[in-house]
C-alpha cells in the first residue's frame, strides 16, 4: 500500500511539474492539434502516394500546404483588418464630417422613435474598432514570444500529422476504459473538431466572403472589414449576418441610394438562402453535429473559459461530456439496474 501512494504522489508531483513546463505551449500546442484534425485527410492522401508511404515527408510536406493554404491568408486578411479599423477609429477620432454627421441623423431618427432613447453610434463604433485594432494588433506586435509559439504551433502541425496516430494508440493504451469506447471519445472529438471548422466555420466564411463582394459591388469601403463581421456574426444562430446587412441597407436608403440598398438587400438573401438551405445541411449532415443551441453555448463559453482556441475546445469538451453520458447510460446504468434487480 504505501509503495502505490509512494508511487502515485511521486506521478502527480512530476505531472505537475511537466504541466508547469507545458503550460505556456497550450494554446500553441491546441491550435496544432485542431489543424491536424482538420487536415488529416490531406495528409493520409499525400502519404498514400508518397514513394515508400515515407511518414517525415508526407507531414512536411501537408505542414508546407497548410501554411499556404490557412495561416498566409489569415495573415494577409488580419492585416487589412487591423488596417481598416485604424483608419475607421482615426477617421471617428477626427470627427469626418460624412461619417459623423449621418451617425448623428440616425440617433435623432431612433430618439424620436423610442422617446428617452440614448446611443452614441459614433461612440460604439469608435470603441469597437479601437478594441478590433488593438487585439488584432497584438499579433503583429513583432515579439520574440509571438514568434516562438508560432514555431512551436508548425513543429506539433508536423508530428502530429507524422506520429498523431501512434500518439493515439498510447492513449488508448494506458486508459482503464475499455478500447471500444476510448475510440469513441477519439472519434467523437474528431467529429466536434471538424463538425465545427465545415458545419460552422466554413460556412461562417462562404457568407462573409459573399458579403465583401456584396459590399464591394454596391459602393461600400473597407468591404473586406464588414465582410468579417458578417462571418463573426454568422455564427450566431437565427440572428447571422442580418444584423449587417439591413443597417448597411438602411444607410443607402438613408443617403437616397435605393437601388444600392434593394441590391443589397437580394444579394443577401441569395447568398443568406443558398448557404443556409443548401449548402448549410449539406456540410452539417457530413459532419453530424451536435444541437445548434449546444453548439452556440459551447462556442461562447469555450470562448470565455479558453479565449479564441475555445471556439473549437468548448464544442470538443461538450463533445467528450456527451460521449461520457452514453458510455455511462450502455455501461454502467444498465449493470446497476440488474444489480438492483437481483437485491430486490
Amino acid at each position: 500500500m504505501l509503495e502505490y501512494v509512494f508511487f502515485f504522489g511521486l506521478m502527480a508531483m512530476i505531472g505537475y511539474l511537466v504541466w508547469l513546463m507545458f503550460s505556456p505551449f497550450i494554446t500553441a500546442l491546441a491550435l496544432s492539434a485542431v489543424i491536424v484534425t482538420i487536415c488529416y485527410p490531406i495528409y493520409e492522401y499525400i502519404l498514400a502516394r508518397m514513394p515508400r508511404n515515407n511518414e517525415t515527408a508526407s507531414a512536411l510536406l501537408t505542414t508546407f500546404l497548410v501554411l499556404l493554404i490557412i495561416v498566409l491568408p489569415l495573415t494577409w486578411l488580419t492585416s487589412i483588418l487591423v488596417s481598416e479599423a485604424v483608419s475607421i477609429y482615426k477617421i471617428l477620432g477626427n470627427g469626418h464630417y460624412s461619417l459623423v454627421t449621418t451617425l448623428d441623423d440616425l440617433q435623432n431618427i431612433a430618439a424620436r422613435l423610442v422617446p428617452g432613447l440614448e446611443l452614441d453610434l459614433a461612440g460604439y463604433l469608435r470603441q469597437g474598432a479601437r478594441w478590433f485594432a488593438g487585439n488584432l494588433g497584438a499579433i503583429f506586435a513583432g515579439t520574440a514570444s509571438t514568434l516562438f509559439l508560432f514555431f512551436i504551433a508548425v513543429m506539433g502541425s508536423f508530428y502530429f500529422f507524422r506520429d498523431g496516430k501512434r500518439f493515439t494508440k498510447s492513449l488508448v493504451k494506458i486508459s482503464p476504459l475499455s478500447d471500444i469506447d476510448d475510440t469513441l471519445i477519439l472519434h467523437r472529438m474528431a467529429m466536434a473538431v471538424r463538425g465545427v471548422a465545415t458545419g460552422t466555420v466554413f460556412i461562417a466564411i462562404i457568407q462573409g466572403t459573399s458579403a465583401a463582394i456584396g459590399f464591394t459591388f454596391f459602393g461600400f469601403d473597407r468591404a473586406v472589414l464588414f465582410g468579417t463581421i458578417v462571418a463573426i456574426t454568422a455564427l450566431v444562430p437565427g440572428i447571422g449576418a442580418s444584423v449587417v446587412f439591413l443597417p448597411a441597407a438602411g444607410y443607402l436608403i438613408f443617403i437616397g441610394e435605393y437601388v444600392a440598398a434593394g441590391g443589397l438587400l437580394i444579394w443577401w438573401l441569395l447568398a443568406v438562402s443558398i448557404v443556409d438551405n443548401i449548402l448549410g445541411p449539406y456540410l452539417m449532415s457530413r459532419s453530424h453535429p451536435m444541437h445548434p443551441f449546444l453548439v452556440l453555448l459551447s462556442v461562447l463559453g469555450g470562448l470565455v473559459l479558453f479565449g479564441p482556441i475555445g471556439f473549437i475546445v468548448g464544442p470538443v469538451v461538450t463533445s467528450v461530456f456527451i460521449v461520457l453520458i452514453e458510455i455511462y447510460s450502455q455501461h454502467i446504468a444498465p449493470d446497476k439496474v440488474e444489480e438492483e434487480e437481483l437485491i430486490a
